[in-house]
Order: structure tokens, then sequence, then C-alpha cells
């Protein structure tokens, strides 16, 4: 024998220690505990037992890190569960455990694998109320990334008023976030900030979208506060890079460039480490986007090139469509009007066809402002120097002014004659005045 008193129950309560140890920190901790419960399951020839320890295994060794090893754990206790090897009830927990790691690992493929498979599980298992709650949930969020809004809202919906039917049941308050995250996107604010109330009222903090909601209406102080505060509470790595992501959006908006900076690296540091292709496309937009207030152009338009791709290849038309506006913005400081125009004309149908109301209304806002001036054909930097010009100063003057050379404002103001078929200094100095430049 191993030990007098040796039995399989000893094993049961080392599971919710192990659990513990990984929601607490201890993920170190918590991996011993779940192999001795392994240990005790094997020894006993209890499946439930040997899965459910194993997956927690899986979750500690994610928490610490060992992302590549804690997801074969997971793996493993999900060929088990897909054997019938264990009960409903092991099943049911398991399904949820792992694809809850995927969601903290970003792991889009394997979400969208066990999610399909957690919904033909429920559809066996019709007395297996939880789980069908919890699917619902993951099936809308899924939907609404891949682009099916309207199903996506009525899943989510439908989702709600089931886990609100007495008693109320404990993923209400993450099904009302997504339903405000819908409502957010499609413009419909009213509807939104209640269900980021309701979801409050069931536990689940509404950041960083209520924030986000408050940025769509203008309100960037109220927005930036916000995200500010959530910010400095929530440090998971997780939670943390989508609310890293809108504090980047907020930040910019609120033209502070060195808040938004900081966050773009935090975030990517978060991306490197977990390399999960969802991750890295919102550390690439978000870098990119940056790039872009911080004047390099030529960097923030590769940075949204590489983005774009990986959001394609994950099926995601809402959040590539966001990083064809911002390519656009890019093409547009680098003086190539009809690239610009091209972007922005395939985010606005993709926008228009999701019923992505505020997304929708920036894009067009976009394309009349910068779409037929003519100086837009110049960039940013172009526009800077034809204004000192304007004002009277020597290229001296200028080049100490922008602190770049010379021969760099020589540079500048032969493409500013090209572009606008301008003679002289004194022509362009009449064009600024005649065009409010200056």
């Amino acid at each position: 024998m191993e030990g007098e008193g040796d039995c399989v129950e000893k094993g049961y309560l080392l599971l919710p220690v192990g659990y513990q140890g990984v929601h607490s920190g201890n993920a170190v901790q918590a991996y011993k505990t779940f192999v001795e419960a392994v240990k005790i399951g094997e020894r006993f020839g209890d499946p439930d037992l040997v899965t459910l320890a194993r997956q927690g295994q899986g979750r500690a060794l994610i928490r610490q890190g060992k992302i590549a090893d804690g997801v074969a754990l997971l793996d493993e206790a999900m060929i088990a569960v897909r054997a019938g090897d264990v009960s409903a009830i092991t099943a049911g927990s398991v399904y949820c455990s792992v694809i809850a790691a995927c969601g903290e690992i970003f792991d889009l493929r394997r979400a969208q694998e066990w999610t399909a498979a957690l919904d033909q599980w429920c559809s066996s298992q019709p007395d297996i109320v939880p789980y069908r709650n919890h699917c619902l949930v993951l099936r809308a969020e899924i939907l609404h990334l891949h682009g099916s809004w309207q199903d996506a809202l009525r899943e989510i919906q439908q989702a709600c008023d089931r886990m609100a039917q007495p008693p109320p049941k404990a993923q209400l308050g993450e099904a009302f976030h997504s339903l405000g995250e819908i409502h957010r996107l499609r413009g419909d604010f009213a509807a939104a900030e209640e269900a980021y109330r309701k979801a409050t009222r069931w536990q689940r903090s509404p950041q960083p979208g209520f924030a986000q909601l408050r940025l769509l209406q203008g309100d960037i102080e109220a927005a930036y506060e916000a995200i500010r505060q959530v910010a400095d509470e929530v440090k998971e790595a997780g939670p943390r890079s989508k609310v890293l992501d809108a504090y980047v959006e907020i930040a910019l908006a609120a033209k502070d460039l060195g808040a938004a900076r900081a966050a773009t690296e935090e975030l990517a540091g978060i991306a490197r480490r977990v390399d999960a292709p969802l991750l890295r496309a919102v550390s690439g937009r978000a870098n990119g986007a940056v790039m872009l207030a911080e004047k390099d152009a030529h960097g923030a338009l590769a940075e949204l090139r590489r983005a774009l791709a990986i959001w394609r290849e994950l099926n995601a038309p809402y959040e590539a469509a966001r990083v064809r506006v911002l390519i656009a913005q890019a093409c547009r400081e680098l003086g190539n009007c009809d690239a610009a125009d091209l972007e922005l004309g395939m985010a606005r149908e993709i926008f228009e066809e999701l019923g992505a109301a505020p997304a929708l209304a920036h894009a067009k806002t976009l394309a009349e402002t910068t779409g037929s001036d003519s100086e837009s054909l110049l960039t940013a930097r172009e526009v800077e120097v034809l204004k000192l010009v304007a004002s009277g100063m020597t290229n001296r003057k200028i080049a100490g002014t922008l602190s770049i050379s010379e021969k760099t404002v020589a540079r500048h103001l032969s493409n500013i004659f090209v572009k606008l078929d301008l003679p002289s200094r004194a022509a362009a100095t009449a064009y600024s005045y005649e065009h409010g430049l200056v």
C-alpha cells in the first residue's frame, strides 16, 4: 500500500486545493498538487479523477508560461472526454475549463474546435443545463468575431434570457457583457450601456468595453479615466491584453502618445510570451496606430499589413477592416492617395455589411476630409514644411525647428512643388493661405 488510509477520495480533495493555487497565483504548487491527484487517480483506476487533475496540470502550466506543455495536457484530457471514458459531469467541467484556457492564451483554433464539440455534447446531454448556457455565450462570441453579427446577437440574447430564469445562472454576467459588446459596435449605445450595467450587477466587470463606449460617445476624458483605473487593477495577462488594446486607442484619442507607446510595448511583450496569432494581430494593430501618431508612416504601414494578414487568416472581417482604415491613413501620409481610397472603400463595405455604424461613420469622415483636397497629396511632414515656408522661414530655420537637415528640408520642398504643381516659394505661400493651412 502507498500509505495508511490511502483512498481515491484523497485525490478529489486535492482538486480544489490545486484550483485555488491556480487562481491565487501559486501555479507551481498547484501543478504539484495536480500531479499527486493524477497519481492517486491512476492508482485507483479512476478516469474521472485522472482527467480532472490532468486538465488542472495543464491550466497550472499555462499560468507558469509553459503554454505548449500545458496545451498538450489539455488535449490529453480532452481525448478521455471525447472517448466517453468519463462521467457527464466531469466531461462538462473539462470542456468548460479547456475552452476557458483557450481564451487565456488566445488559441482561437482550439476554442472553435472545442466549442463546436461542446455544442454537440450539450445536444446529446439535454439535462446538462449549466454547460449549455456556457456553450451559447462562447458560440456567440465566435460568431461575432467571424462577422455573423445577427446570429451572434440572437444567440447571446437567447443565452441572457435563459440564464436570467430563476435561479439566475453564474454565467449571466458574462452573457450581458458579450451583449454589450455587440450593441456597442453596432452603435446602439443605450442598449450597450444597459447591458454593461447588467453585467456589473452579476459580478462581471464592464471594462474595457464601457470605457470604449464613452470614447465612441465623444467623452474622451471619462473614457481615459476609466481605462486608466482598470489598467491599474487588471494584472492577469489574458484580460490585461484586452485592456491594453483599448488603452492604446483611448490614449491616442487623448493625445497622450507616451502612454500609448508604453501600453503598446507591454502588449507586445505579452504577445511574444503567449505567441498566439490573435494576440499578435492585436499587438500589430496597436503598434501600427502608435507609429502613425509618431509620424512613422513607413514603419506603420509594414506593421499594419502584417496585422491585416493575420486577421484575414483568422476570418475576422471587422478587425481586418479596422486595420484597413489605419492602412489608408498611412498611405495618405505617404502620398499614395489611390491606395488609401481603395483601403477605405473596402473597410466601408465591410462596416456597412456588418452594421458597424460607428466605424462606418468614422471611415466616411476620413474619406470626405482627405479624399479630394489637393493638400492630401502631401505627407504630414510636407504639410509642416509648407506651413513654415508660408510663415517666412528659411530652409535653415525650418531645419532647426523640425530637427532635420537642410538637405531634407530641400527634398521636402521639391516634393511639395511637384505634387502641387507650384513654381516657387512665393507660390507655395500663396497656396497655403488660399487653402487655410496658415
